[in-house]
């Protein structure tokens, strides 16, 4: 039975649309996603919601899952994960390679870190399959993976220990940051573009909030004061982002990270800003269910079969990148590669459901009818 729209589903859809229109460099419609107008992304929000539905996955009271049965679940995903991780990698590399041939342009196999997958494919390989080595755009799931590896360890202490879960991941976000420590990349020397051990810390906050006491209670009694105080920080910070006034990064004081805007460590600042948006933001989905029910229909479809559209959005992408190349941007190209690529993320989002309402349709011919 499919779920009807909620406000997780559909900012999750949402943030897989921007996602895809934001993984096609310089394409038109990348100037009207919120990335543009804030220091925090989709990617903040991706993860996020990912944390709000480990939650609603565990359950809470009387509906709350056992132990034993949340750790398998959440390592089942993560594997899931790791799959769709390896599937589309290689699609990705067929389709520059394939590209490559075709236009007979060596330079395409060097694309968003794909030099060492052919000039060196025996410890690449390797690393693809350790999840060491990334592509460029490539590099969500891999995070995604991690955090679904150390998801059992948060849900058992958010049993035994509930009080401890925000404490643990914020003491380890906090370390990360003051000793600069990232996760290695093999066999190209570098370190993973999203640092699993800080952005945990992302997915744990989505995973406290969405709980309906502690935290996420307090926050849900208080909501109101907490967005007049949150909107004047966005303004704040959309006027000090837009017009410089950051102070100068060599100034600031050791650990620097605490003071810095990185993406790669999603630094308090950016942090800050993005709950910040999730605060101001978290009042609209009623009000968009009611204006415009088919945007929230369409958006909430998405979102209910992520990693379905996930993995399509980032083989279109790329596709879109590659067409980008040979008939150069143009507002008609980029409209084009825009409303097919959601197209296609959208029958793939449908297809599922699809299937399960005939599978629906079968079971219910197939129960005996009382006399």
């Amino acid at each position: 039975m499919v779920r009807e729209p909620n406000a997780v589903d559909f900012w999750r859809g949402y943030a897989l649309i921007a996602i895809f229109i934001n993984h096609i460099p310089g394409v038109f419609y990348s100037k009207l996603t919120h990335t543009n107008f804030s220091l925090s992304d989709s990617a903040d929000l991706f993860v996020f919601l990912a944390g709000w539905s480990v939650r609603l996955l565990a359950g809470s009271g009387p509906r709350r899952q056992p132990t034993w049965y949340l750790v398998l679940r959440l390592g089942g995903r993560a594997m899931t994960l790791y799959a769709a991780q390896i599937m589309i990698t290689m699609i990705a590399i067929g389709l520059l390679a394939a590209t490559a041939i075709l236009r007979d342009n060596p330079l395409l196999l060097e694309w968003h870190n794909a030099a060492a997958v052919f000039h060196d494919p025996v410890p690449t390989h390797v690393g693809l399959v350790l999840v060491t080595h990334h592509l460029g755009y490539f590099d969500i799931l891999p995070l995604y993976v991690v955090l679904m590896l150390m998801a059992p360890g948060f849900a058992v202490i958010d049993r035994f220990l509930p009080n401890w879960v925000l404490p643990v991941s914020l003491a380890l976000y906090l370390a990360v940051l003051a000793a600069r420590f990232n996760l290695p990349t093999w066999p190209v020397e570098g370190t993973w573009f999203f640092n699993p051990l800080a952005w945990q810390l992302v997915f744990v906050l989505g995973f406290v909030l969405a709980k309906p006491d502690g935290i996420g209670g307090q926050v849900r009694r208080h909501i109101a004061v907490i967005r007049w105080i949150a909107l004047p920080l966005l303004i704040a910070l959309f006027v000090i982002d837009r017009f410089n006034l950051w102070h100068d990064p060599t100034s600031v004081p050791q650990p620097r990270l605490l003071f810095l805007i990185d993406k790669t460590y999603v630094t308090p600042i950016r942090l800050i800003q993005f709950l910040a948006l999730i605060a101001v933001f978290s009042v609209a989905f009623p009000y968009i269910r009611r204006a415009v029910p088919p945007v929230v229909a369409f958006c909430s479809m998405f979102g209910r079969n992520s990693l379905y559209v996930f993995c399509m959005g980032s083989v279109l992408s790329l596709t879109a990148q590659i067409i980008r190349s040979i008939y150069r941007g143009s507002l008609a190209v980029d409209t084009m590669l825009v409303v097919a690529g959601i197209a296609i993320m959208a029958f793939t989002a449908w297809l599922p459901e699809w299937r399960e309402s005939i599978r629906e349709r079968s079971r219910a011919q197939q129960r005996p009818v009382s006399s």
